[in-house]
Formats: structure tokens, C-alpha cells, sequence
């Protein structure tokens, strides 16, 4: 049965929350369509990006897709061992350097496609010499135009400011792509939607944020793949609860930021199966030495030292786990603001399309 978004009219008329609930609730149709549709224009794309042989990737984006890129970074310098940047695009938009591109991957990520810096940027570069794909929900943007190539995430229509199932749809698509030009078998991702069907599904969520209500402050860290994680979940948290909600990796934690994390300042860490959660234990004996509220986001049985925890199905590879960890992440940041009194459907202040130069 689907499950799509309803129009602006019929969302007037929902309880708060309905429209992102929603959207949501969709993420496992949509990761089902974007595996069925693999192949095709993203194996075209790969096996023209393999005869270049690029010396490097350069990522731009905006907001929640710039974690999509930052996932994109590990996936790239660890299954490729090609150096990845992520750009600040006013080097080209507000202070006109034009670099030599020769020789790049350039990738654009963004759910509308339509944010200015991104499109001038990707124009500038494919001028450069860089070679272009956006990777984004809208097909006839002026993103989409700007780049040489494209991949649309077949999220459908997103119509809740904070995203979620163009978040997910943009790491599937970028594992996909990245799988294919490593020359790697896709069939690794068949059971996603399985997986993330049990993260829509759990009731796992309402106490944890019922816990949290009336926290101001939460640090999120995690450790290689599941960092990104931790940063859109903050974001999330950001926005829909307005929390001061701070994303560290794990090593940047014990760095410096460690010293503010006490027992009136909750962490949620997230812990993978795999290198990634073997590098978060010592994170996580250090977090329990300085008495601070832990929440995990892991399978079960790791990350004993945690208070409370949200659960993540075993049985993911490292890699792809990101694309079910955000899930209860997701689920939390919309119940706590919620619990709060607030619509997670209209953040004040923010809009769907963020128009930056």
C-alpha cells in the first residue's frame, strides 16, 4: 500500500506531525523503488566516471544533504582510496575563484535542486573541467540542468521542511553509485527495506523521548560511517525541537569537547557493528567516567555502558547501516518536539527550499 505524501491542502488539515510521520513511514517504499531501478542511468554514469579515472572527488551541498555528502566521503576514500573535499562554495560564488578542475568528479547533492551557490558552483566547475553529476529529487531543477549527469533519488514529492526520505533515498542512491564504480555486487542492499521497515516499526522511541523532553542541550558523536549520522540527527533535533543539539565525530570528542559533557548533558552515540563501533568504546568508558546520560543508537549487545538505547537491527554492514541508524533518530527528534507543544510539520523560521549564494 503506499503511503505518499499528502498535498498542502489536505496537510492544513492533519494533526501536527502527520506530514513528517508520514514521510517517515514512506522511507522503506522508497529504498524498494530505488533498488528496482538500479542499473540502467547509474551504471551508464559509473562506467564513464571508471574511463576517466578522476584523480579526486569534490562534494557540495547544503544542510542534510551535506551529511549525504559526508557519507558519500567515507564511502568514496575507503571503497575507491580516491581523496574526497567537501567545497565551500563562496570560493566560487562570492569570491569568483575558478580552480582547475581537470581531472575531478564533482557531485552535487540536493533535494530540490534549486539552492543558487550550488548551481552557479557546479556550472563554474563543469566550465573548470570538472566532470558534473548532481544527485538530487528533482529531475528538471536548475541543479540538474547545471550538471553534465544526474541521478534522481526517487523520493517523491517531500513536502515536510525537515527532511527524511530524500535524507535516506540520497545515501542508497550514493552507495549504489559508489558500489558500481567500484565494480562491487548491489545485492548487498536487497534487504533495506526489510531492515527499514523494523525501524519505522519499532516503539522504541516515546519513552526516550519522553526522558528528554525538557533537555536544552544533547551532544550526538559517532565514529566513521555512522559520523554523519550524528550530525543529521542534530540537525533534525534542531529544527523540529529547538535544542542546542551539538554533533562531535568521537575522536573530536575526547579532543577537547569531552570536558563539557557531564551528567545534566545527554549524549546519544551512535555505535555500528563493524571498525566503527570498536573505535566507540573507548568514547563510550570515558562518556560512563564522567557520568553522562547515554543513549545508544546500536544492534543489540553492543554499547552496554549506555543508560538507554534505541535499538538498530543486526546483521548490517558497516557501510550501509547509516541508512537505518537515522531512522529512530528521526522518529525521536519528531516525538520530543511533539512532546514539547511544537509542530515538527512547520520549524519557524525555515523553508523547504533554502535559497543561499
Amino acid at each position: 500500500m503506499s503511503t505518499a505524501s499528502p498535498t498542502p491542502d489536505e496537510a492544513t488539515t492533519r494533526p501536527p506531525g502527520h506530514l513528517v510521520r508520514s514521510e517517515i513511514a514512506e522511507q522503506p517504499e522508497v529504498a524498494a523503488r530505488i533498488l528496482a531501478a538500479a542499473g540502467g542511468e547509474l551504471a551508464r554514469i559509473a562506467a564513464l566516471v571508471r574511463a576517466d579515472r578522476p584523480r579526486m572527488v569534490l562534494l557540495t551541498a547544503r544542510g542534510t544533504s551535506d551529511h549525504a555528502a559526508l557519507y558519500a566521503k567515507y564511502l568514496i576514500e575507503i571503497g575507491l582510496g580516491l581523496p574526497v573535499g567537501l567545497t565551500s562554495t563562496s570560493t566560487m560564488t562570492v569570491y569568483g575563484a575558478r580552480p582547475d578542475l581537470s581531472g575531478v568528479l564533482w557531485i552535487s547533492i540536493s533535494q530540490s535542486g534549486g539552492s543558487p551557490d550550488l548551481v552557479e558552483s557546479t556550472a563554474a566547475a563543469r566550465a573548470a573541467g570538472a566532470r558534473t553529476l548532481a544527485v538530487t529529487n528533482n529531475p528538471a531543477s536548475p541543479l540538474a540542468a547545471a550538471a553534465e549527469h544526474h541521478l534522481d533519488v526517487l523520493a517523491g514529492p517531500e513536502l515536510a521542511v525537515a527532511a527524511t526520505k530524500s535524507y535516506t533515498a540520497q545515501l542508497l542512491t550514493l552507495w549504489l553509485f559508489v558500489s558500481e564504480l567500484a565494480g562491487r555486487p548491489l545485492d548487498a542492499a536487497a534487504g533495506l527495506p526489510e531492515f527499514l521497515a523494523r525501524a519505522v516499526g519499532s516503539d522504541d522511541v516515546a519513552p526516550i523521548a519522553s526522558r528528554y523532553r525538557f533537555v536544552d542541550r544533547l551532544v550526538l558523536t559517532g565514529r566513521g560511517y555512522s559520523y554523519p549520522t550524528a550530525r543529521e540527527a542534530a540537525l533534525k533535533l534542531m529544527e523540529t525541537s529547538y535544542l542546542s543539539a551539538m554533533a562531535f565525530s568521537a575522536a573530536d570528542l575526547m579532543h577537547g569537547p569531552l570536558a563539557m559533557v557531564d551528567a545534566d548533558r545527554p549524549v546519544v552515540a551512535v555505535v555500528p557493528e563493524g571498525p566503527g563501533g570498536e573505535a566507540m568504546k573507548p568514547v563510550l568508558s570515558a562518556l560512563r567516567e564522567r557520568g553522562a546520560d547515554v543513549c545508544a543508537v546500536a544492534p543489540a549487545g553492543l554499547a552496554p555502558e549506555a543508560d538507554v538505547r534505541l535499538d538498530v537491527p543486526t546483521g548490517l554492514p558497516e557501510d550501509l547501516a547509516p541508512i537505518v541508524q537515522i531512522v529512530p533518530l528521526q522518529r525521536l527528534a519528531i516525538e520530543m518536539a511533539l512532546a514539547r507543544g511544537l509542530d515538527p510539520d512547520a520549524p519557524r523560521g525555515l523553508r523547504k527550499v533554502t535559497e543561499t549564494r
